[in-house]
């Protein structure tokens, strides 16, 4: 019941920066490092997808799991004392469809924890000034949604062509 508790504080915390940031849309949000706190940390280590790849340290989530509180309450001063400095990022390179390579990162798993956490708070802020039919990178929001919409519009506005050019290759 602890978790839930804490799970519905962190929520209210969140919501309470997402009321301010709908009532007060002028309002410059200078510091939010203090709303990062364990709990936070935490809520983000469980909101993390545990099953990717590792990055440069080779730590697993299920790793980092074994000794959670001590992790985090690790990680959270370092934040604090502004010592964490994120690691290197791990890069792979991932086939295309055409034979031509895509560049991939992976960040370590506590780096994950430590972007969650802050895509949390900057989504509580910044989650008002979106509009329904952007759903790039929001939570609740997907491109099987965003591919629906595009549908639904070019039935609406008898759109019959979609053009879908990647002009950076045009360049090279």
């Amino acid at each position: 019941m602890g978790d839930t508790r804490r799970s519905q504080t962190i929520s209210a915390k969140l919501h309470q920066l997402a009321e301010q940031a709908k009532q007060h849309p002028d309002r410059i949000f200078t510091s939010l490092a203090h709303l990062i706190d364990v709990d936070l940390l935490r809520e983000a280590f469980k909101k993390t997808r545990k099953d990717s790849a590792t990055g440069v340290d080779g730590i697993t989530a299920a790793k980092y799991g074994k000794n959670l509180e001590a992790n985090l309450v690790d990680l959270h001063r370092r934040l604090k004392e502004n010592s964490y400095k994120a690691p290197p990022v791990k890069r792979c390179w991932i086939d295309k469809d055409d034979g031509s390579k895509r560049p991939l990162g992976l960040p370590t798993f506590e780096d994950k924890i430590v972007q969650r956490a802050v895509s949390m708070v900057m989504s509580a802020i910044y989650e008002q000034d979106f509009h329904d039919f952007s759903h790039g990178f929001r939570e609740g929001h997907s491109p099987h949604q965003a591919i629906k919409e595009v549908r639904e519009q070019c039935y609406k506005q008898n759109i019959r062509w979609i053009v879908d050019a990647d002009v950076s290759k045009f360049f090279r």
